[in-house]
């Protein structure tokens, strides 16, 4: 296929065409929710974010069921509202799960959304994107770990790559977007940078609210050095950002991917490898 121009006509029927192309159809109940163990139970209830987990999904749908009549364009108001579909469907699996397992975690009202709709659809979009990123290599790990029964992770599987189809497809909508709006490469790279600090500042807040419901209490007593053992800050940089390339390799190439995290996380480890290179000369010249 012949290089797409990003933000063209030929680019936005490409990028909806294929998010169209690529739904699953499925039904979280009849998904093959294994049965856990006690053990299993315990540490799946002692996991602190549930509760902000639930509210996050419910808040998606709404937020891109919001947006979607606004969309002028046709083809790109039925992806979006099919984003919608999903994100819906993602609580769903949520709630089946807590209804299932007797997790502490029930519907809050959602907050009033701010009159401009598409601001909070590229909030919610960018954010998405940092927690997916975050989340590819948090995913991993727990598998790893064996933290749950593996068909537990292989139900997740199906919610993670839905994940990566969206951040796939924001990315892609954003170029179309901004083309649209006529804005140069720098001021996109500003904007770019403005959306992922005010997406970082609300996964902090979701992080310290998900501590603070049970002060880490309980999930600190479930064999939290499962994820801990070996645990180092290149490993989980590393494993984010292999699995970022790897679940991306599942998109056709000529689709724009996200490449600002990607590009941070190679920065930081080149960064350690050039420390670990200097670190015995810098040794050896202190003494």
């Amino acid at each position: 296929m012949s290089v797409i121009e990003a933000g063209s006509e030929q680019h936005k029927r490409f990028f909806c065409q294929q998010f169209i192309d690529t739904h699953q159809v499925f039904d979280p109940d009849s998904l093959p929710w294994p049965e856990l163990s006690e053990t299993d139970l315990a540490k799946l209830r002692a996991v602190p974010f549930w509760q902000e987990v639930y509210h996050t999904e419910r808040r998606a749908g709404a937020i891109v069921d919001a947006f979607t009549p606004q969309i002028a364009d046709p083809i790109v108001r039925e992806a979006v509202a099919l984003q919608g579909l999903e994100e819906a469907r993602h609580a769903k699996l949520i709630q089946v799960m807590i209804d299932r397992y007797g997790l502490d975690a029930h519907p809050q009202p959602l907050e009033k959304f701010p009159e401009d709709l598409e601001t909070a659809f590229i909030d919610f979009g960018f954010g998405e994107c940092l927690d997916a990123f975050l989340g590819f290599g948090a995913f991993k790990t727990a598998r790893q770990s064996r933290f749950l029964p593996e068909a537990m992770f292989e139900i997740f599987d199906v919610l993670m790559f839905e994940e990566t189809r969206h951040i796939v497809f924001f990315i892609n909508y954003m170029a179309w977007r901004e083309r649209q709006k006529g804005l140069g490469s720098t001021r996109r790279q500003l904007k770019t940078l403005r959306f992922y600090s005010r997406a970082a500042k609300r996964l902090f807040g979701m992080a310290k609210r998900g501590q603070d419901a049970n002060d880490g209490k309980d999930f600190a007593v479930t064999q939290t050095n499962l994820f801990l053992e070996g645990f180092s800050f290149r490993g989980f940089v590393e494993d984010c950002y292999r699995e970022n390339a790897r679940r991306m390799e599942a998109f056709n190439p000529s689709l724009m991917q996200p490449r600002l995290l990607p590009g941070i996380a190679d920065l930081a480890l080149r960064g350690l490898k050039v420390w670990d290179t200097a670190r015995p000369f810098l040794r050896r010249q202190s003494r």
